[in-house]
């Protein structure tokens, strides 16, 4: 009886955790939980009215951006880089979506390196007037979507700004 309680407990707090971060009328892009503890999502509005970015604790948002709206999708850049060949040609998949706010750059990062079998993902935060950089890593086992599949979205900038995301080791 216990176990029912508790599994029922869990199943009832996670979905509440997910409505938090993803409305009815929205599908995920890309998200995933950091490892202190945090979600990011980057969500869209299923007819491509606005794209928005949402972080904060399981309980609840603590920053999200932009205002719904198609001028949302216009606040948002996205930079990507693509080399094939695998291993033997240092292959790498680096895709970066990032905004400014508030004197701040906030970027989510999808990466992939052939050569030492890495994947990070991860969110950032860089303070403009002192150049500091933050970057939390993302647990790659609870990621869902995909940065890759902004490339063939018109809606977002293309910028060809590559961010260093530093050392990805889990």
């Amino acid at each position: 009886m216990r176990l029912i309680y508790m599994a029922a407990l869990l199943f009832f707090s996670s979905s509440t955790d997910a409505q938090r971060y993803l409305l009815n009328n929205e599908t995920v892009v890309f998200s995933f939980n950091t490892q202190n503890g945090k979600h990011v999502t980057l969500a869209r509005d299923k007819s491509n009215s606005y794209i928005v970015y949402r972080y904060g604790t399981p309980d609840s948002v603590e920053l999200e951006f932009p205002e719904k709206s198609k001028e949302s999708w216009k606040k948002f850049k996205y930079a990507w880089y693509l080399r094939g060949g695998g291993a033997a040609n240092a292959g790498m998949d680096l895709n970066y979506f990032y905004f400014t706010t508030n004197g701040y750059r906030y970027y989510i990062y999808d990466v992939y390196y052939a050569e030492e079998k890495k994947y990070g993902i991860g969110v950032g935060v860089t303070d403009l007037k002192t150049n500091k950089t933050i970057t939390i890593r993302g647990v790659k086992k609870t990621q869902k979507g995909t940065l890759i599949n902004l490339r063939d979205n018109n809606l977002v900038e293309r910028d060809e700004d590559m961010i260093d995301v530093g050392d990805i080791n889990p």
